[in-house]
């Protein structure tokens, strides 16, 4: 979908592990950052969308939590929308105000995405995961992915259909662990530049391969990690921006959005397919994005996106990454930020903060982190599981 909607402003808290903060200190502090980027206050917003998908599992609040988080720093009257699409539950939200700015209906919309799944009972954690899924078919999905036990008990379940799908991808095309460990060491590097990541410590091929094995051939580190955080992005119409007089504006070129539908094993998915409609609407190819962050819930995932998102052919992410073309200082550098398994994956706030990312990085104001000369860049965030894909899959294209 073409788009006329810019962000005036971004916020985010570091993601991490808040046992002492709940939904309201975190969503009130990204938008209290995003607002203040935008030069505007709570009083200039027409709408807000909220993205959460855990909270009624962890925290128990349900139904209203938009209102009930936005009302601590005095947000309310206006429309308020609440969004629950798994892991892509921010970037719906992102969406859904891209589209309400672009149709004339508004000027200046909230988005906001964010998770608490910090809980003393690490089942209660892993189990706002399980319910992402078709969860009549979730037995199947698991003995699919010949699964061990522990599955949603100290793990998350989609562990086990990333380490199958791995495991079929390393007999077909021949990769290795090593590969697998070299997205967590290019991540870890970003994300050691990132103050607001989750972890901050650069790793080693060595240090990766030799972390506790979660299931064959996922390491700790391969895999993204529970966490708390929030984004947010204030998203204004073109007449909007030039009237605040931004300097230097970040546009939404376009929002493609599918659900996972039943397809031939052969055909293209969601990914590759919301990759496809996004570069044709906005009249590009993946050879002119300059940097890229995409939902890399496990180090496998990273390399079979690089081949849905155009990067390589099938089968050649590993040599993508091993040839360093995904690292900074690389031909297209990928998840700057650290990526989910380094910046960590607060499930509701995810699709945001890679928006956070991409606009600061095309504004130049990334620091040691910056990729020189960013005009174009690409997100892309899928959440749940239907019929062995993504449930939900947006991909979106940022330009200055």
């Amino acid at each position: 979908m073409r788009l006329n909607a810019v962000i005036a402003g971004v916020g985010m808290t570091r993601f991490m592990k808040y046992p002492d903060k709940g939904l309201k200190q975190l969503g009130a502090e990204a938008v209290q950052a995003a607002l203040h980027d935008a030069g505007l206050t709570a009083a200039d917003l027409d709408a807000a969308y909220v993205g959460n998908c855990a909270a009624g599992i962890v925290t128990g609040q349900e139904s209203i939590r938009g209102q009930v988080i936005l009302d601590t720093i005095g947000i309310g009257k206006i429309p308020i929308f609440n969004l629950e699409n798994a892991c892509a539950s921010g970037s719906s939200a992102l969406f859904q105000a891209a589209v309400m700015v672009s149709a004339g209906l508004y000027d200046v919309v909230l988005a906001l995405g964010v998770e608490k799944l910090t809980h003393a009972d690490k089942a209660r954690s892993f189990a706002a995961f399980s319910g992402a899924v078709d969860i009549e078919q979730v037995n199947e999905m698991l003995a699919a992915a010949s699964q061990a036990g522990g599955s949603g008990q100290d793990r998350s379940m989609f562990t086990d259909y990333y380490a199958g799908a791995a495991r079929a991808y390393m007999a077909q095309y021949g990769a290795t662990k090593e590969q697998f460990a070299q997205v967590v060491v290019k991540n870890s590097f970003h994300g050691s530049l990132n103050p607001r990541a989750q972890f901050r410590d650069a790793m080693t091929v060595e240090q990766v391969l030799n972390d506790r094995l979660i299931v064959e051939p996922l390491t700790r580190s391969m895999c993204s990690p529970i966490g708390d955080g929030a984004a947010a992005a204030v998203v204004v119409s073109e007449r909007k921006a030039r009237q605040l007089g931004i300097g230097k504006p970040v546009r939404i070129s376009t929002i493609v959005m599918h659900s996972g539908w039943k397809h031939a094993a052969d055909e293209p998915g969601s990914s590759a397919v919301c990759a496809a409609e996004a570069f044709a609407e906005a009249g590009i190819g993946p050879q002119d994005l300059d940097l890229i962050e995409l939902h890399d819930a496990s180090a496998f995932s990273e390399l079979l996106t690089y081949e849905h998102l155009g990067l390589c052919a099938p089968g050649e992410g590993g040599q993508l990454v091993e040839s360093g073309a995904t690292r900074l200082g690389g031909r297209i550098p990928v998840n700057t930020s650290g990526g989910l398994l380094r910046k960590g994956h607060p499930v509701g706030a995810t699709g945001i903060a890679q928006i956070v990312e991409l606009t600061e990085q095309l504004q130049g104001r990334c620091g040691a982190r910056q990729v020189e000369g960013a005009k174009l860049a690409l997100a892309q965030n899928g959440g749940g599981i239907k019929g062995g894909e993504a449930a939900a899959m947006l991909v979106t294209i940022l330009a200055t």
